[in-house]
């Protein structure tokens, strides 16, 4: 279980929702509750969904730019993307088979 969430920053983000697999991306921030909730999840699916998603977390804070270009008002919300578009979004902390439908959804799509 080697595999880790993508540390996704202002700078990196275009490149990063450009893959050719589908992307989640978690927005989160250091003093919210409910993001410690969904961090361990976004994890252990980073590893699961090795080689067939792209997985990466957001620190609202410290890239405000790409947050507020996608209107992120509540954390954590969580936004799938496929060809660089948003195809799905979760606000709030879920189950990790919620997100996991998510996917799967996008990576058999």
């Amino acid at each position: 279980m080697g595999h880790k969430a993508i540390e996704i920053t202002d700078a990196n983000f275009d490149e990063i929702i450009n893959s050719d697999k589908p992307v989640l991306v978690d927005f989160w921030a250091e003093w919210c509750g409910p993001c410690r909730m969904v961090g361990p999840v976004v994890e252990e699916l980073a590893g699961e969904y090795e080689g067939r998603a792209v997985i990466g977390k957001v620190d609202v804070d410290a890239n405000p730019q790409t947050s507020m270009k996608f209107g992120i008002r509540s954390i954590p919300t969580l936004l799938v993307f496929k060809n660089g578009q948003v195809v799905d979004k979760q606000v709030g902390a879920v189950p990790k088979h919620v997100l996991a439908q998510k996917l799967d959804a996008q990576v058999t799509a």
